[in-house]
């Protein structure tokens, strides 16, 4: 009986605890433009290959969040767009029992550091299926961009501060 008493103490200790866990990782959307296709593809040149990355977070239950990283790729010969990718890689993730202060950097470091190989992945085979040479994503310190995030945010309260102006929502 004691022993009974014991287990059931450690169960509740552990569903207390910690919780992260991926719930699923899924392509929410991909597309894939040639707007200057088929004339593009006889052009000569060096590609100029400009790539941008957000992340959207959205809480769908207590503790559940969505986390989308978004890539965009526009590759361009000679100032005509070759072809432009836009791509959507999400993943819902439980987050239970972690403290407030971690739960903003787990939400935008942890979680897209899961999705953004899945992305890479995505993007490469889209541009092979699309008849052009892969390209394959740099790797992203996701730890970073959030650093430099929590920055800006600092800087623009302080500048709405220093005004007087209110922070819109």
């Amino acid at each position: 009986m004691a022993e009974n008493q014991a287990n059931n103490s450690e169960n509740a200790a552990e569903a207390n605890g910690p919780i992260f866990q991926i719930q699923r990782v899924y392509l929410k959307d991909i597309s894939l433009e040639q707007p200057n296709a088929p004339q593009i593809f006889l052009a000569q040149g060096e590609p100029q290959v400009q790539i941008q990355i957000d992340i959207q977070t959205t809480a769908l239950n207590e503790g559940v969040f969505q986390v989308v990283v978004i890539g965009n790729v526009t590759t361009t010969v000679d100032e005509k767009v070759l072809f432009l990718i836009e791509a959507q890689q999400a993943g819902i993730f439980e987050l239970r029992n972690i403290p407030a202060e971690q739960l903003d950097p787990m939400l935008g470091i942890a979680c897209p550091t899961i999705l953004y190989p899945y992305l890479r992945s995505n993007i490469a085979d889209l541009i092979g299926r699309g008849g052009f040479q892969p390209i394959h994503l740099t790797e992203i310190n996701f730890h970073q961009l959030y650093e430099q995030r929590m920055q800006r945010i600092a800087e623009a309260e302080k500048a709405a501060t220093a005004t007087g102006n209110a922070l819109p929502n």
